[in-house]
């Protein structure tokens, strides 16, 4: 009799050990159920040729933004009172190589809001910077990405070429922020071009009798994964 009641007594252990399991499983298929694919999609990663919408912030030298689409950072930085640009979100595809040499950024400012005249200038070696160094992050994803190059981004303007800007030496000071127009066909920073030109934000980091250097680089761009769409298969 003591091995039958021991048989027994095993038995409904395992029947209510079942039933847990089952109770268990049951909460996670629903669960899983009301997450719907976003766990999915919270697993996957940017792959070459995906089209990926990003945050993103352009930095100078100094770390200072020069140009964002973080709606939070833009309105703490403009209270503040400094000339950074707001943009949209950019769509970019990864791992691709720009075919011209700029890419068109639009932004808004507080006087002309989102004009067809405000283009800002991403250079395609930034771009296809930028489009390789996203592949392999996730959606909510944040990563610094360095855009240095070998080759500086500077441009001397003469005293003369200050003048034709309406501009004077003594006006100027090291450290200022300059708008630059650049040509859609060349990277490079124009002081009198009369062709139609995109926005590039240039900072003057010397000054002579003779003129000024403004340097038009940006070393570093943080960015952010919001959404990824696959390539078709």
């Amino acid at each position: 009799m003591g091995t039958k009641k021991k048989a027994e007594k095993s038995k409904k252990l395992w029947i209510k050990v079942l039933a847990v399991i089952a109770g268990v499983v049951f909460v996670v298929l629903m669960v899983v159920s009301a997450m719907g694919s976003s766990w999915i999609s919270s697993l996957a990663v940017v792959k070459p040729g995906d089209v990926a919408v990003v945050d993103f912030t352009l930095r100078d030298a100094q770390g200072t933004p020069i140009m964002t689409s973080n709606q939070q950072l833009y309105t703490q930085l403009a209270s503040q009172g400094s000339g950074v640009l707001y943009s949209k979100q950019l769509t970019i595809t990864a791992n691709h190589t720009l075919a011209t040499g700029v890419f068109p950024i639009p932004f808004y400012t507080s006087s002309t809001g989102w004009s067809t005249q405000n283009q800002f200038a991403l250079f395609s070696t930034e771009y296809n910077t930028i489009s390789s160094g996203i592949v392999g992050l996730k959606a909510n994803s944040q990563k610094t990405i360095s855009l240095s190059t070998a080759k500086p981004m500077t441009q001397f303007w003469s005293v003369n070429q200050l003048a034709a800007s309406n501009m004077s030496l003594s006006s100027v000071q090291t450290g200022e922020l300059i708008a630059l127009g650049v040509s859609s066909t060349a990277n490079a920073a124009e002081a009198n071009s009369t062709e139609p030109a995109y926005v590039r934000i240039g900072e003057v980091s010397n000054k002579t009798p003779d003129g000024i250097t403004i340097d038009f680089s940006y070393p570093s761009v943080d960015v952010t994964v919001v959404s990824i769409n696959p390539t078709s298969s």
